[in-house]
This record gives C-alpha cells, structure tokens and sequence, in this order.
C-alpha cells in the first residue's frame, strides 16, 4: 500500500479537519468545575459563552477542552471591520471561475468542529446575528448567497468568549443573543493556584512565581483609579518567560507587566515601587 494517496482522491473528512485539530494536550489547570460543565454542554451541544478578564485562561481552556473531546477547533479573532460573509462564506473568482469559499463558522458547522469566537463583541451586531440560527433548536446555517440551507454537523459546537468588566463601558452583546448560550465565569486564579499555573508555564521557582502573583494582585486592586485592565496571568507568563532567559527580575518585570498596561507616569512610579517591594 503507499504511504501516500494520490491526489486525484478525494480528501477525507480527517484531511480537511486536521489542521484545526490539536496535536499535544495544552496543559491547563482547572480551578473549579469548568471541565466538567463544558462536557456536559458538548453532550447537549449547548452553545457555551465565557466570560472573563483578558488573559485569564479562557483561550486555552477552550484549545485544552478541544484536545480532551477529539474535536478540531476553528478559532476567528474578531474585530469591528469583521462582516457576516467573513464568517459564513463568499463567493470567489478564480482560474476556473466562480467558486463558493466556507467561512470559519460554515466550515466549522459543516464538518463538526468547535468554533470559538474570541472577544466577539468586537464584531458588528449584525455580523453576531448570522449566529442565532446556529445556537437554537434549529442548529441550522442559511446560506442565502449559495442558496442553501446547512444543517450543523452533530458534533458542531459554538463557543464565544469576552471580557463584560471591559465592554460595559463600550459596548455589549445584545440579550437575544446571550440568552442562546450557556456561561461560565472565568476570573484571576487564587493565589496558589497562579502560583502554581506562572511555575509551570515558565519553569520558574514557585518562591519566585509568588511574587510576581504578589505584584499581580497589589495591581489589580488599582483597577478603575487609574488601571483600565489588572495585570493578567499571561503577562505574569511573560515575566517569568523573561527571567527564565536570564532577564533581571525588575527589568522583566517592568517590560512584561508595569509598561504594556499605562502610559500615566504616577501610575507607572507606583507599580515600579510595588515591583522593587519584591525584588
């Protein structure tokens, strides 16, 4: 038998899923029973929303829950310019003429993969909507422009995620779209639990992970007196990364976590003052 097919085959179903399927298990620690209600939903095939602050674990969570049920995953970043046709399809010329190109949320409900929707509320409202049909009783996919009507794979699954402490402020999801998905609440871990996550992630001592996660929580209690946005476990990632590669410890924490998250030089001397507590 050869080891390849020939490419006059048609691909297979595996073949055309495999690059949305995660090879390795993304380690992540589970802080409550998050694993087990999102299995739960799978089962039930409930569209599933989480709700946290950036950098709090809730892309990996999603790409570690992909790897536990076998199912690839099709993630779409989304933004303010992001219209409906980016999501479902469009139509496009080529050599051979015009052609129909699935979207990530079409290719990903034809085939029967997670499709995660990251901060989607960055999209437009009315490029949310083209979701609604997908995240009821129907589980149904209307492509007006090719003039068909997809029915979701059984294994299809719907998962969207945003920050809501960040976006009441600006903008928010309207009810009608809310009220098809189940939520699970994401938020800092407690302490050695974080501790735990910035050792291994980094390879750090955990003595020395503490105090970065010191650093992390004295900065999250100044959110809303001048800090939009806490230090989030992925920059305490970042610093420990850094110190791992023979960085200083209060160099790597001034890049990683007091410069990304303001610009107001007051603000920028006190963390300073809180790092050099530690180090």
């Amino acid at each position: 038998m050869p080891e390849t097919l020939p490419e006059t085959l048609p691909k297979t179903l595996n073949d055309l899923t495999q690059p949305f399927r995660i090879p390795s298990e993304p380690w992540y620690r589970p802080v409550a029973d998050e694993i087990a209600l999102f299995e739960a939903a799978h089962a039930a095939r409930m569209p599933v929303m989480l709700k946290g602050p950036t950098g709090c674990g809730k892309t990996r969570f999603v790409e570690h829950m992909a790897w536990r049920l076998g199912k690839p995953l099709v993630t779409v970043a989304c933004n303010e310019d992001m219209t409906a046709s980016d999501l479902v399809g469009r139509f496009l010329l080529d050599a051979t003429g015009t052609r129909w190109q699935d979207g990530p949320l079409t290719f990903a409900a034809r085939h029967g993969a997670i499709c995660y929707l990251d901060e989607v509320v960055e999209a437009r409202q009315d490029t949310t909507i083209a979701i609604h049909p997908l995240t009821d009783n129907r589980r149904v996919l209307p492509l007006e422009k090719k003039g068909e009507l997809l029915r979701a794979h059984p294994d299809f699954q719907l998962v969207i995620s945003y920050n809501p402490g960040y976006q009441a402020l600006m903008k928010d999801l309207k009810q009608s779209t809310k009220q098809r998905f189940g939520a699970l609440d994401f938020t800092w871990p407690e302490h050695g639990v974080e501790v735990e996550i910035v050792a291994h992630e980094t390879g750090i001592d955990p003595t020395l992970a503490g105090k970065l996660v010191a650093i992390a929580e004295r900065a999250r209690n100044l959110k809303g007196h001048g800090i939009d946005e806490g230090i989030s476990t992925r920059m305490l990632v970042h610093a420990g990364g850094l110190i791992a590669q023979g960085v200083a410890p209060l160099a790597a924490c001034r890049m990683a976590l007091v410069r990304p998250i303001t610009d107001d030089p007051d603000m920028r001397d006190a963390l300073d003052a809180a790092v050099t507590t530690y180090f």
